[in-house]
């Protein structure tokens, strides 16, 4: 699980530390990563993974803007449409924007509530994260999980992945994004089998091909991104993209 806060209140934003720090503590919860900030370039700037184990705790009032974090948490769901993101606030007048802004919030915690209470809405959602983490995931997801990395990103926007030009790190790239973490090609596919791995530097979605290049050995995706393909591996990439094209 990784735990993400943007307050830029220090008072509000120690509390809230706090109360989740006692909630691992007590029940003993993995916790890779947990970091607060006051400001939202620097949260942005630290989301590294994707996937629904990935929790956000966001104000919306932010140096005097009243809807910055409904902003924030729009671009956070961009980055990461399976985050979980809650929003803890003095604003509920403003509950009914999050529907406006399509940031599917989980939960909406007033920070006025009696303490008790608060703590119990903050532990319902991090015991609901953890149950996440531990379901099937779906079919429709491109999902990858290490000791390092924990990846999980729609499927259909899954381009490619190379291996980066770092020690044991891989690179995929979506529709709209290119991300770097550990891991290597032969064990994305093992997580991944509509995947194939037509290169020993290059997987790809067969699903999202547009073009092979039988003479050139490359494939091209659909945002015109280019692969090569190890000769070996063209017919069966040629058959795969066939089966799906005949669908």
């Amino acid at each position: 699980m990784n735990i993400f806060i943007l307050e830029d209140d220090f008072i509000q934003q120690s509390y809230l530390e706090a109360v989740i720090k006692k909630l691992v503590a007590k029940h003993h919860w993995a916790c890779q990563t947990f970091q607060v900030f006051a400001k939202p370039s620097h949260l942005l700037e630290s989301i590294k993974e994707r996937g629904s184990h990935q929790v956000f705790f966001l104000d919306i009032e932010i140096k005097a803007e009243q809807q910055k974090g409904l902003a924030v948490a729009n671009q956070i769901r961009e980055l990461d449409p399976q985050a979980v993101i809650v929003f803890v606030t003095t604003h509920s007048e403003f509950m009914p924007l999050t529907f406006q802004y399509q940031v599917s919030a989980l939960d909406f915690i007033d920070k006025g509530l009696d303490a008790n209470l608060f703590e119990q809405r903050i532990e319902r959602v991090l015991t609901y994260v953890l149950g996440q983490a531990g379901r099937v995931v779906s079919q429709a997801s491109f999902h990858f999980k290490s000791k390092h990395s924990q990846i999980e990103v729609p499927l259909e926007k899954v381009l490619y992945l190379e291996t980066s030009t770092v020690a044991h790190k891989v690179i995929l790239y979506t529709e709209n994004q290119r991300l770097e973490f550990y891991g290597n090609l032969s064990d994305v596919v093992k997580q991944n089998p509509s995947l194939y791995n037509c290169h020993r530097s290059f997987v790809v979605n067969p699903a999202n091909v547009s073009f092979i290049d039988k003479k050139q050995n490359i494939v091209y995706l659909k945002n015109q991104s280019s692969c090569f393909v190890a000769r070996l591996k063209m017919r069966k990439l040629l058959e795969l993209v066939s089966k799906l094209d005949k669908r």
